[in-house]
């Protein structure tokens, strides 16, 4: 079971790191074989794909995501916490409400991330 602490914590530093524009701080937080899923991804890599695998994967495409989103910033609505999943209520740059829920492996690390939208 996660804690309220550890998630908070979790929240702050992920959020910091987005607005710091951080890429190696954000990917800290992921394992080598993390599963993203977004509806973003085809927007940023020009393709039809929702899901990215690996880390190094990720990277690729958050670099990119961050080149085209000069003006990127998170605001945290509100920190739900499950036994092993966080999820992150924010809002982004383009006033859009995000909901991003991380589940986490045995090593405290995010192994699936998952960021659901709706329009401003």
């Amino acid at each position: 079971m996660l804690s309220r602490a550890f998630a908070e914590e979790f929240a702050n530093d992920w959020l910091s790191a987005w607005n710091d524009r951080d890429i190696d701080r954000i990917l800290s937080h992921y394992a080598d074989d993390v599963v993203f899923h977004s509806p973003r991804i085809a927007l940023v890599m020009g393709n039809d794909a929702t899901t990215v695998r690996g880390k190094k994967a990720l990277q690729t495409y958050w670099t990119e995501a961050l080149s085209r989103a000069r003006s990127l910033f998170f605001a945290i609505d509100n920190v739900l916490v499950g036994s092993d999943a966080v999820t992150i209520l924010y809002t982004n740059h383009r006033e859009e409400k995000v909901a991003e829920t991380f589940i986490f492996n045995e090593d405290s690390e995010v192994g699936v991330s998952i960021a659901t939208y709706a329009p401003a």
